[in-house]
């Protein structure tokens, strides 16, 4: 840990960056605190929820791309994709909008596989934190807590040629994820 609550390194190169669902409230101040001269796109919801997020990142000079699993989701990849081939970093939560919690929806690893970007994992833990009764119980810090960023080593995602290869791949970086939840 160093003293700005940061464990582990940011990358070099663009990247697909990864964070759960109900840790990214206070996201949008990390990026613009430890991360202020990368640029990019978050992958947002198009959803009347997913407008409150949208406005907050655009206010902290990060772009959106609209779409999730359930709605223009191929089109949001599309535009990552885009984002990522320019030189941009993006930010998707995995396991979002809808859940179920902590598990990696396909579309992060296909956009890995299709764009050769590597996925950054990362983790966000408070020392006093509220968790709302929502399907991920999603967590508000509470104020004047100290909050950890947890870096994990970026990962490169493999190519698959099978559907059981791709849920190899998948379940890999999931469990990469949670490693870092669990290090608390």
């Amino acid at each position: 840990d160093d003293r700005a609550g940061i464990v582990g390194k940011p990358v070099e190169k663009n990247y697909i960056g990864a964070l759960w669902h109900n840790r990214l409230l206070i996201f949008p101040f990390i990026l613009r605190r430890f991360f202020p001269h990368r640029r990019g796109a978050a992958l947002i919801s198009a959803s009347r929820d997913g407008d409150l997020l949208s406005d907050a990142i655009h206010r902290f000079n990060y772009n959106v791309v609209r779409g999730s699993s359930s709605k223009l989701g191929a089109s949001g990849l599309l535009q990552l994709s885009e984002v990522l081939e320019k030189g941009g970093d993006v930010v998707i939560t995995p396991d979002g909008p809808r859940g179920p919690a902590y598990e990696f929806g396909p579309g992060i690893i296909f956009l890995g596989q299709k764009t050769g970007a590597w996925v950054l994992p990362v983790n966000l833990e408070y020392s006093s934190c509220w968790r709302v009764k929502s399907w991920d119980r999603f967590i508000i810090p509470k104020p004047f807590s100290k909050i950890r960023v947890i870096i994990g080593e970026p990962q490169q995602i493999r190519s698959t040629s099978s559907d059981e290869e791709f849920e190899k791949e998948r379940l890999r970086v999931q469990n990469v994820m949670m490693s870092l939840v669990e290090r608390r």
